[in-house]
């Protein structure tokens, strides 16, 4: 069993503020301590804010369903993740929707765990989740089309207003810097994890 399994919902708890960068537990944050991101001047603190969206594709010479079958395979995301090095599905959970599990990311300063749900589970053509602790509702998802002899697998990440919402309760004004770094932390890792799919999966 992980360790933090076996500590219980304590050690959950301390877990994210781990992450957050609260290790007093002052507030709920979600991220790394913030830092200048390039875009952030254009992502402003508003009372309703539109989805942000990141995403990138990549041709891979491997058929739809066996490349969803990688993909939907969440124990394997630490072979292709920048950041997303272990995870591990709920006892008795699987692909599919409603199935939970827990990743672990390493940054360069910290590690922290994050829950999420499965809310798309199609063989060959789409395996989606969304994260639900934090509560970000930041939705990972991947598509797949046959194409060019092979397949065309797109990544993308999606930050909807209730996520923005939960950003503008703890960061404030900050909110709009502190969703930038994200999505420019998503945009370059997207990049990095399609690569590296393509490579191991046409070894």
């Amino acid at each position: 069993m992980h360790s933090a399994q076996r500590n219980g919902a304590n050690a959950t708890t301390c877990r994210f503020h781990s992450y957050l960068g609260d290790p007093d537990h002052r507030m709920c944050n979600i991220g790394s301590p913030s830092q200048t991101a390039d875009n952030f001047d254009s992502i402003r603190h508003t009372d309703v804010m539109d989805t942000v969206r990141r995403s990138g594709s990549v041709i891979v010479q491997r058929s739809p369903e066996s490349l969803y079958d990688m993909v939907a395979d969440v124990t394997r995301v630490g072979e292709w993740s920048p950041m997303c090095t272990a995870c591990w599905w709920d006892e008795g959970d699987g692909p599919h929707v409603g199935a939970k599990f827990t990743g672990r990311n390493e940054g360069p300063e910290r590690t922290w765990e994050t829950r999420s749900e499965v809310v798309a589970a199609e063989r060959g053509r789409q395996f989606a989740w969304v994260v639900v602790e934090p509560p970000t509702a930041a939705r990972w998802g991947y598509s797949f089309v046959a194409k060019d002899g092979g397949t065309e697998v797109t990544e993308t990440w999606e930050l909807p207003p209730e996520g923005s919402a939960f950003f503008e309760k703890m960061f404030g004004d900050d909110a709009g810097k502190e969703i930038g770094i994200r999505s420019d932390w998503a945009q370059s890792g997207i990049g990095a994890t399609l690569a590296r799919i393509k490579d191991i999966a046409e070894a």
